[in-house]
C-alpha cells in the first residue's frame, strides 16, 4: 500500500519536527472503482448499501496487517468493479491515509458481499 501525502506529512512532522500527531483510534476501509492517489481522489463507492467498515491491525516487524476479517454490507444494487482500497481516519469524509490496487478486481452486483479475509491487507514500510 502507498501512503498519501497527508499521512507522509503527518509522520514527518511528528518524528522530525516534534509536531503532535494523534493516530485515529479507529481506521476505516473504503472501496474504490477508480484509483485514488497521493492527494486522495479516486472514485469511492457510494449508495446501494455501501458504507466504510472499521478495520483493526496488528504489527509485526515492518508490516501491519488486518487482524480480523472485514465484511461489507450486502449490496442493494451494483457497486461497480472494485479496483482499489483505501484506509481512512473517519467513517465518512476524513483523510485517506493509504491506498492500494487490488491484485484482482471484483465486480459487486446486487446481493453480493465484499469481504477482506483476516491478514489479507498488508501495509509495509521498508
Amino acid at each position: 500500500m502507498s501512503f498519501t501525502n497527508f499521512l507522509e506529512t503527518e509522520i514527518l512532522d511528528h518524528v522530525f519536527a516534534g509536531a503532535a500527531y494523534t493516530a485515529p483510534s479507529t481506521k476505516y476501509i473504503g472501496l474504490f472503482t477508480a484509483a485514488p492517489g497521493e492527494t486522495g481522489g479516486g472514485t469511492e463507492v457510494s449508495g446501494n448499501g455501501y458504507t466504510r467498515k472499521s478495520m483493526a491491525f496488528a504489527t509485526s516487524g515492518d508490516t501491519t496487517s488486518n487482524n480480523a476479517a472485514v465484511e461489507f454490507p450486502t449490496a442493494t444494487g451494483s457497486w461497480g468493479t472494485i479496483t482499489h482500497v483505501g484506509i481512512f481516519d473517519a467513517a465518512t469524509s476524513g483523510n485517506l491515509m493509504v491506498y492500494a490496487t487490488l491484485t484482482a478486481s471484483k465486480a459487486v452486483a446486487s446481493g453480493d458481499v465484499f469481504r477482506v479475509p483476516s491478514g489479507d491487507l498488508d501495509i509495509t514500510l521498508n
